[in-house]
């Protein structure tokens, strides 16, 4: 772990919450876990760190500027995130970019949050840190499924799985909305991906299921806060 500058008085929080119940969610979410060979593992678990580097990358903007509305922090940092992540290719620093925004929302704006903007007062904002074992995004550009067959972006080509779904979980890609695709791994180190469906009732703009993982007094476990004062 990198050490802050001589002079810099630096505090570390980390807050760890364990399995999220999503209670009426839990029914809106598909979890897969992926049979990877050891080659496979070793090219997710590459792809997982780069990942939550490029979001290193991003995190000291946001306390900078305090922007990480999504639009707003794509056009301010998309470019420069290119250049220092070439291999992750340009949809994949869009979901970088979602996934730090994402987080900010949890972290500032969630009522539960004891970094919430209210609670900070005019205090500058704390950086946030991601852990190698932050969730990865993907979207439609980055990962397809048809037939069982199952194709997602890797940082050295694109890599197959062959899913067995149940008629019913197949049913669901038919007939509900999809509304994020996220890649994480277990405490064991199995990967895991998990589909999150939007709710039957569910509005666009309803907030979405990152909003459920800031419980009170606690924040998601991948991030450690690191508050200079």
């Amino acid at each position: 772990m990198s050490h802050p500058p001589v002079g810099t008085r630096t505090r570390l929080f980390l807050f760890h919450i364990g399995m999220l119940q999503f209670r009426s969610y839990m029914k809106s979410i598909l979890r897969i876990p992926l049979n990877a060979t050891p080659e496979q593992q070793a090219r997710l678990l590459a792809l997982q760190e780069t990942f939550a580097q490029a979001c290193n990358a991003l995190a000291p903007i946001v306390q900078k500027t305090r922007i990480w509305n999504r639009v707003a922090l794509h056009h301010l940092a998309y470019r420069d995130l290119r250049a220092k992540f070439p291999a992750m290719g340009s949809q994949m620093a869009c979901n970088v970019i979602y996934s730090v925004s994402r987080t900010c929302r949890i972290v500032f704006q969630h009522p539960a949050s004891p970094l919430h903007l209210t609670r900070l007062g005019g205090h500058g904002l704390p950086l946030l840190h991601f852990e190698t074992n932050s969730p990865v995004y993907f979207d439609r550009h980055t990962l397809s499924l048809k037939n069982g067959q199952l194709s997602l972006f890797t940082l050295d080509g694109r890599m197959h799985f062959q899913l067995t779904l149940r008629p019913s979980d197949q049913l669901r890609f038919q007939t509900q909305r999809l509304r994020e695709i996220v890649l994480a791994r277990r405490k064991d180190d199995v990967f895991v991906l998990e589909f999150c469906f939007a709710e039957d009732d569910e509005q666009p703009d309803t907030p979405d299921l990152s909003q459920i993982a800031a419980k009170r007094d606690n924040l998601p476990a991948y991030i450690k806060i690191e508050e200079s004062a």
